[in-house]
């Protein structure tokens, strides 16, 4: 490690900018994860291609600088490409700086493996209303295995390997366990009191992947704070869709024509997804420390 500390302290931008540029090229992949993965289609093959079936150029396909280069319209044929493609690959690009910078290299590796399963969850359930398995029971096991090989993604670092890794990989089996399960009662008994289904199971095993990452409190602050997220959001499109008198695009009815968003209210469903996946990421990001310290002085008291 010596040489990798003189070699960050000589070019300090470095490897900063190699984890926003890795970043940039992870987000334009999870854009074709985000795509294709609903629609069981392979994440390999083929390549990129445009809606009107012509290979994408690799000049046409650099993250970000190729939809300003183009103004959001395919060389080939002309037709516009929606915004979101650069968005998710700058969004990637600048959790991925933010995991760098906040976390020391091993721990920061692990955080972005858990960026880029929140992103893709995120965005493939506002498209679809659910969450494939890969995100959830995929990414909670992958999660665990991580926790046993890097103790640091649960602050173990006393200094004996395998007594921090049996800490680690056992505070991910009570998160990914504990957390699942607290969400799933919740679900349960919002269903008894709503007489219907008031949260998918996609859900319930999301936030046992989020606890695999984060531990059991990551997943506790990923529930409640996820209803809080969720509750602002709701009050904020409520609001804009009274006064533009559009409908937002991430609801859908029974009541509503396939394929278009209803008009948000009571009985429509709307998806739980990305509000976990933004409070996972504040915890994770941010508020661990605080979260801890919230829990020790509340053990302390009982």
């Amino acid at each position: 490690m010596p040489a990798y500390h003189e070699f960050a302290a000589a070019f300090p931008w470095f490897f900063p900018l190699a984890a926003a540029l890795f970043g940039a090229i992870m987000g334009s992949f999870l854009n074709v994860c985000i795509y294709r993965i609903p629609a069981e289609q392979s994440i390999v093959t083929p390549g990129s291609h445009c809606a009107c079936g012509q290979p994408i150029k690799w000049y046409d396909n650099i993250p970000v600088l190729s939809w300003f280069v183009l103004r959001g319209r395919a060389r080939c044929c002309g037709r516009p490409y929606s915004f979101r493609y650069a968005f998710v690959e700058l969004l990637t690009a600048a959790l991925f700086l933010a995991c760098w910078r906040l976390f020391p290299p091993a721990k920061a590796v692990c955080g972005m493996v858990f960026v880029s399963v929140l992103v893709s969850a995120t965005f493939i359930d506002l498209d679809h209303l659910i969450i494939p398995d890969v995100f959830t029971l995929g990414a909670g096991l992958f999660g665990v295995l991580l926790s046993f090989l890097v103790p640091a993604l649960h602050g173990q670092q006393q200094g004996i390997y395998l007594v921090d890794s049996l800490r680690a990989g056992t505070a991910s089996l009570e998160g990914l366990f504990l957390g699942s399960g607290l969400v799933l009662w919740i679900a349960l008994l919002a269903e008894l009191a709503l007489k219907k289904e008031a949260m998918g199971f996609g859900d319930v095993k999301f936030v046992g992947m989020i606890g695999a990452f984060c531990g059991w409190q990551g997943a506790v602050f990923a529930i409640f704070g996820g209803a809080i997220v969720g509750t602002v959001w709701f009050a904020f499109a409520l609001l804009w869709q009274k006064v533009s008198g559009k409908k937002v695009g991430v609801a859908a009815s029974a009541e509503a024509p396939a394929g278009e968003p209803a008009a948000l209210g009571f009985g429509v469903h709307v998806p739980f997804g990305p509000m976990l996946a933004v409070a996972g990421l504040l915890y994770f990001l941010w508020f661990y420390s605080a979260v801890a310290d919230y829990f020790g002085q509340l053990g302390e008291l009982l």
